[in-house]
């Protein structure tokens, strides 16, 4: 084992990403079973996988929760976050990207580049994540390790540095050549445990080769490896590996190993990937916060002042554990603590390690673990948790914006209660759902990512003792933009009631943001000169433009895709404020988009379907009735892949409709794709 003068260094927070159904769970399962954890493999298929142990999980076989587990390998702890494939809980994925240092993306070797691959792909470029790249599936029917790769290059953009060539293909892939030791190991059925040997005599001249054009691309992007590569014509096993470490950790490249998790094929060189390509603790960046408006920064270390970052909550009839990634410091059981973001103290009255439903008590916790913490009363997903004598408030998640919104009620009228408390539960434990009450029908209403989501959070509350519930018909969130603007709109805004008055006099330009509608977002610009509104009412005068942006004159929806300039205005000596031209800002906008040409947008979905030769047609009709626009279609492995863009409203119920024209063999995946002009008109609401 080796040994290590920082225990950091021997630390890896990294997560599995991938597209629904990849293999990442399965991944997940055979790492835990090749480190000790388990001594059987559990399979998604029979329900007997550690990390997706909750009911819903086994019941539909996919990941909906990201769950956390713990390992040893090579004298290294691996703290490994399985996250979900679905779009629709793209949340946790993010959550949890937040706090990781590196990635495993799972790519399948038949369809390879996935839609949600790509999403999850760009979520982690957002956070700076290093990632490595697993082809897993080899051992299935029309599975390419070449094909997988150029769709990794063409779409997303990495340079894939290839370590390992397959041996022997689909039911025949035993096992991998290691073109950077130019070892081969090989896997017996059932073992876990590979062979090492020469590389068989068959692929030496191929494996030469592709050694050869691995050098090439390292030393193309590392500086390094270049000089040693035109002083020698080749790179030293040693050189090649701290390139492409460095490599990695840059995201320059990515390393790209292959397998079959299924099969049991692969893990190990993997687990060495880990720990030989991604970064300890100590080699990503101090984590930044600020502290009473200037920026801090802490670093990795156990004796600095004490910062971790909440970024999951779990809520049950038998406690409520809060998992943070802790950044700097030592937390120790029973400990106080300070939460910047509410000014509240919380008490960690337990810590534990995280085994995804089993927990080990701890002590103590240091910088770069994750653990969960007992006893916390108040804080979320995204609460920052620090030394009550030296605060720091980091940046939390980013939490996506609800599409789909559902009504709820409670069946019974007594349970009105109940169902209140279940929902705020919900809230709690997934920031990404959203309660609320319409105004107009007094229903409760609640908003997410998708129509299985919300599913998923009603089953939620059937199964933990919740009411019994009855659910409205999905609605999806609209939005409406400006299709043809105004200039020169002139507001004043004038109050006297006996005392201070209110004076505020502004004039606005109103125009879409962008050359096609629906574009989205806000922008504010002031073309105002001499002084004749003062930057102080200036930014008074934007905060009253958001605030308008609230309701909009066609329906009520949310407005976005505009841009708003403030060209002129005055002020009255006395009756000028802050307030003043806040008001005139929200009113005077509110007045121009009544004057404006509007346009209503709805939410709109990229869609890839998969479905046998013969049904393409049936499908294609089907799409055409939604209101789709097909954008692609490529066959692959035998099977049509369609890609189209629809609405989302029309996709409500169309896992169903698939399965009847393509009797069962049919699949589709979604992402988000902006939104799109809606028709008119829109049913009430």
């Amino acid at each position: 084992m080796r040994t290590n003068a920082n225990p950091l260094t021997a630390v890896r927070n990294l997560g599995i990403l991938a597209h629904v159904d990849a293999g990442k769970t399965t991944v997940t399962e055979r790492i835990l079973y090749a480190t000790g954890i388990t001594h059987k493999r559990g399979e998604v298929h029979d329900g007997t996988t550690v990390t997706d142990f909750d009911p819903q999980e086994r019941d539909r076989g996919i990941t909906i929760f990201a769950a956390a587990v713990s390992c040893a390998w090579d004298g290294h702890r691996v703290n490994l976050i399985d996250t979900p494939g679905h779009v629709d809980f793209a949340d946790e994925v993010e959550r949890s990207l937040r706090v990781l240092d590196g990635a495993i993306a799972v790519f399948d070797a038949v369809a390879g580049v996935e839609p949600q691959s790509e999403s999850v792909w760009r979520q982690a470029d957002r956070h700076g994540v290093p990632r490595i790249a697993f082809v897993n599936k080899l051992d299935r029917a029309g599975a390419d390790l070449d094909r997988a790769v150029g769709s990794i290059r063409e779409r997303l953009h990495p340079a894939p540095l290839v370590v390992q060539l397959p041996i022997g293909a689909e039911d025949a892939f035993t096992g991998v050549v290691d073109l950077v030791r130019m070892r081969s190991l090989v896997w017996g059925d059932g073992s876990g445990t590979a062979v090492e040997g020469p590389v068989p005599e068959g692929q030496r001249e191929e494996a030469l080769r592709r050694r050869r054009a691995l050098e090439e691309a390292v030393a193309e992007l590392h500086p390094a490896a270049l000089e040693e590569f035109c002083a020698r014509s080749a790179l030293s096993e040693p050189t090649l590996v701290a390139a492409l470490r460095e490599l990695t950790r840059t995201g320059e490249g990515v390393v790209v190993l292959c397998g079959s998790a299924y099969r049991n094929r692969g893990i190990e060189p993997l687990l060495d990937a880990v720990v030989a390509y991604l970064p300890s603790p100590l080699d990503v960046p101090a984590v930044r916060g600020v502290h009473e408006g200037g920026g801090q920064r802490r670093a990795a270390d156990p004796d600095a002042p004490f910062a971790a970052l909440a970024f999951k909550v779990n809520v049950s009839g038998t406690g409520r554990l809060t998992y943070v990634r802790v950044y700097s410091g030592t937390i120790e059981k029973g400990d106080t603590l300070w939460d910047p973001g509410t000014g509240r103290t919380e008490r960690a009255a337990r810590i534990l390690r995280v085994m995804a439903d089993r927990h080990v008590q701890l002590d103590r916790a240091v910088a770069g673990d994750i653990v969960a913490l007992a006893g916390l009363k108040s804080a979320r997903a995204g609460s920052t948790l620090c030394d009550p004598g030296a605060p720091l408030l980091l940046e939390p998640p980013v939490v996506a914006e609800p599409v789909v919104s559902v009504a709820v009620e409670a069946r019974r009228g007594t349970d009105t209660g109940r169902l209140a408390a279940a929902l705020a539960r919900l809230v709690e434990e997934d920031p990404s759902l959203m309660v609320r009450t319409d105004a107009e029908t007094g229903q409760t209403v609640l908003s997410g990512m998708g129509e299985l989501h919300l599913e998923v959070a009603a089953e939620k509350i059937r199964r933990n003792g919740g009411p019994e519930l009855a659910v409205g018909r999905p609605r999806v969130a609209h939005r409406e933009t400006v299709a043809d603007g105004v200039t020169g709109f002139v507001f004043r805004h004038v109050k006297q009631d006996g005392g201070a008055g209110q004076f505020a006099h502004v004039v606005l330009d109103v125009e879409p943001l962008g050359p096609e509608v629906g574009v989205t977002g806000f922008a504010f610009r002031s073309a105002v000169v001499g002084g004749r509104v003062p930057q102080e009412y200036v930014r008074a005068v934007e905060a009253g433009c958001r605030d308008a942006l609230a309701e909009g004159p066609l329906d009520g929806h949310p407005v976005t895709g505009l841009r708003v300039t403030l060209t002129d205005g005055s002020t009255h000596v006395k009756d000028s404020s802050d307030t003043a031209f806040r008001t005139a800002g929200r009113l005077g906008l509110r007045a121009a988009l009544r004057a404006c040409v509007m346009a209503l947008l709805e939410p709109v979905a990229e869609v890839t379907v998969t479905v046998p030769d013969d049904a393409v047609g049936s499908v294609l009709g089907d799409l055409a009735a939604r209101r789709g626009r097909v954008t692609g279609s490529e066959n692959r492995g035998g099977a049509a892949v369609l890609t189209a863009t629809v609405p989302l409203a029309e996709l409500f119920g169309y896992a169903t409709r698939l399965r009847s024209r393509t009797q069962g063999r049919g699949t589709f995946t979604t992402r988000p794709a902006g939104y799109a002009p809606a028709p008119r008109p829109v049913p009430v609401r």
